[in-house]
């Protein structure tokens, strides 16, 4: 985990569907188990979540970075593509899965819009699905998963 910014309790983010406060809203990123990057409307990395299990490593130096510079540069001309077809509004979701180092890595982008559908920028948002591939039947009872010790 990251070290968390404390502020007073006060401060909170009313959403139209409740509030939360800003430790909330961090520890909800937190054990999110996806990982979340936001690239605002100039192109610039602006978030990213910092789970403990992030399938692509992020340093906080991205933080302001344009997002192309994110990226291998055998991919730059997709990751310029999305973005260009997001907010010339043909596309807003774009998705993408891959093999990596063993795991099975689900990779989606959506376009942010805001009421008027204007564009607000790019949600990524990656998960590794491996887990998940191999489920198999049902579990109606509970179980928890941990190691065995």
């Amino acid at each position: 985990m990251t070290d968390a910014v404390k502020l007073p309790p006060a401060q909170a983010v009313q959403f139209p569907s409740g509030t939360l406060s800003f430790e909330q809203l961090l520890g909800l990123f937190q054990t999110l188990p996806v990982d979340l990057t936001f690239v605002d409307r100039d192109d610039r990395v602006a978030f990213f979540s910092e789970g403990p299990d992030r399938v692509f490593a992020r340093s906080r130096a991205v933080i302001g970075r344009e997002v192309k510079h994110c990226h291998p540069p055998k991919s730059v001309h997709i990751v310029e593509r999305i973005v260009a077809d997001f907010k010339a509004g043909r596309e807003s979701v774009a998705e993408f899965w891959i093999d990596l180092h063993g795991k099975f890595v689900h990779i989606r982008y959506f376009a942010v819009r805001d009421a008027a559908g204007a564009y607000l920028g790019t949600l990524e948002v990656t998960q590794d699905l491996t887990r998940l591939r191999a489920l198999e039947g049902e579990r109606r009872l509970l179980e928890y998963d941990r190691p065995q010790t």
